[in-house]
């Protein structure tokens, strides 16, 4: 029985590695299959992308204005004039003059007190900050399908548990109602074993349900319309990583971590906007220049037709000597600057919260799995014993099932502390900006 015991732990061990590895390839192929597909994240990056086009010189007014336009307008006039001298009327009936008209106008602000560039700045703030809410987005899809991948791993080995354990209630169903045959057992016993048969069967069909569910939810992350296609993974346990360090992952955080960077993005745009405000505090500068083509025709006129063109310029200098609302914007701006530092501390102060309460999480999680990896090895030499002493008839029907059902609790108590630690890691890893190690 020993023998059999060190063989099944040299067993575990030795293919940890191996499980390990292939889990993380199968892992890192279904993260960038949604990555590439999933659709939150695809409308992500098109506000990303809309952020980067709004980028630019043009948009912050730093370029000029270039303008074509040509116009056409007529007249068509009766008048009557009466001399003063002699009390003559002329008449003139259906006079018609036309005017046609042709430019292009450029209008360029050279200097408005650098409001253009804190608003090119802006812009540019903008868009780091699009990036870092795509960078967000994509850091909680990976942690969320992750999560979901090992739930999946863990809904299946709970299903082959259950699996397991109705093929040995079936068994014993097999050896009682033998022994009933000839006399060794009541029928209070076949009864009995039938019940905990069919109970473990109604388990197994729950279960079912539940794993066919974590796998559509994975193909729905993965954006992948055939749902009911199976999923293929060949990993048997839940494997966790015990080399992080508490000191080294709020450094990281500090360092990495996306929402600490967004609250730098957001007080920097709170600047820039104070920066635009406080520019009205200066003059502005702005050319205007443009050329044209004029053509008059006259019906009555000592001329007849008339052409003109040329090029017009000219700067116009400005200062806004009253506004009665900027100190009140500029008040305000520089309230938003301190809201957005008070923002950033109140982020700080919860990561950091949050990673001593996962960190105490973990910590007590992996106790609990290592207390629950010795339970299974003695539940399972427990149950070795008890069918022994089973088939010899020395150990009832009741008994038995209480040392099956201690084996099935120990598995099932074992995949969830085995999935609790990894959940805990996988948080860890989120807070400290290091979930894109799934795909690296």
């Amino acid at each position: 029985m020993k023998a059999r015991v060190i063989t099944y732990i040299t067993a575990l061990l030795s293919v940890t590695c191996a499980m390990a590895q292939n889990s993380d390839s199968i892992l890192k192929n279904c993260l960038l299959r949604g990555l590439e597909n999933n659709y939150s994240l695809r409308m992500v990056r098109n506000e990303a992308q809309i952020a980067e086009n709004n980028t630019g010189w043009a948009n912050a007014g730093m370029l000029p204005v270039a303008s074509a336009t040509a116009s056409y307008s007529g007249t068509l006039d009766n008048n009557d004039a009466t001399s003063r001298e002699d009390g003559s009327t002329v008449s003139q009936r259906n006079v018609t003059d036309h005017t046609l008209h042709a430019g292009i106008d450029l209008q360029w602000t050279i200097f408005d007190g650098f409001k253009m560039q804190a608003d090119y700045n802006r812009l540019k703030e903008l868009h780091l900050l699009s990036e870092t809410q795509t960078r967000i987005a994509v850091e909680d899809f990976i942690a969320e399908f992750t999560a979901e991948y090992y739930n999946f791993i863990q809904q299946r080995l709970r299903m082959n548990n259950l699996n397991y354990a109705v093929r040995l209630s079936r068994e014993r169903l097999r050896i009682v109602q033998d022994r009933y045959i000839i006399g060794d057992n009541s029928r209070l016993d076949l009864l009995q074993a039938r019940v905990d048969f069919n109970a473990d069967s109604a388990e197994s069909v729950k279960q079912n349900e539940k794993l066919i569910t974590s796998r559509i939810r994975l193909y729905q992350l993965m954006a992948e319309r055939n749902v009911n296609e199976r999923f293929i993974i060949t990993d048997s346990t839940i494997y966790t990583d015990n080399e992080m360090d508490f000191a080294a992952l709020w450094n990281e955080t500090l360092s990495n971590n996306s929402e600490l960077m967004a609250s730098a993005h957001n007080k920097e745009i709170a600047a820039l906007d104070l920066k635009s405000i406080q520019s009205r505090d200066y003059p502005y500068l702005r050319l205007n220049a443009g050329y044209g083509y004029t053509h008059n025709r006259y019906d009555v006129n000592s001329i007849k037709r008339r052409s003109d063109w040329g090029a017009d310029f000219g700067l116009t200098v400005g200062f806004k000597l009253f506004d009665g609302k900027r100190s009140r914007e500029r008040r305000n701006a520089k309230i938003a600057i301190e809201n957005a530092e008070l923002q950033k501390q109140n982020i700080e102060l919860k990561l950091f919260a949050d990673l001593n309460n996962l960190w105490q999480s973990y910590q007590n999680n992996k106790q609990l799995l290592a207390l629950e990896r010795q339970n299974v090895i003695a539940a399972r030499e427990n149950y070795d014993i008890a069918y022994e002493r089973y088939l010899l008839g020395d150990l009832s029907g009741i008994e038995m099932r209480e040392a099956q059902k201690s084996l099935l609790d120990a598995e099932d108590r074992i995949l969830v502390a085995e999935y609790n630690t990894k959940i805990c890691e996988i948080s860890l890893q989120l807070i400290s900006g290091n979930i894109s190690k799934y795909i690296e």
